[in-house]
């Protein structure tokens, strides 16, 4: 099982989702609509200084759509490479554990 994080500017996603859910058949998500916070370019913190804001997705999976998870941000990084779009997928400890046994 993988835990998938995407943090994104606002603006993409409805990109993001669209594409995940067409591509993986009942994929499953939640969204955290407003994350604030500063990355490495700029702040995102909503306010009239440093108005925009990011969202976080996460989803639980079998490790089956990590590759198909990547690759879908991939192509939308390309398309979108300015939306501070970031990928992060954690692996179950427990099936790390028995991978190496």
């Amino acid at each position: 099982m993988v835990r998938i994080e995407i943090f994104a500017n606002q603006s993409v996603q409805q990109v993001i989702t669209d594409n995940l859910e067409q591509i993986i058949p009942g994929f499953l998500y939640s969204i955290v609509p407003l994350i604030h916070g500063r990355g490495k370019k700029s702040y995102k913190l909503g306010t009239t200084t440093w108005p925009e804001t990011n969202f976080m997705l996460i989803a639980y999976g079998d490790d089956s759509i990590e590759k198909t998870v990547q690759r879908v941000i991939h192509y939308i990084k390309t398309k979108f490479p300015d939306e501070g779009i970031k990928l992060f997928i954690m692996h179950d400890i427990v099936d790390i554990i028995e991978k190496y046994r």
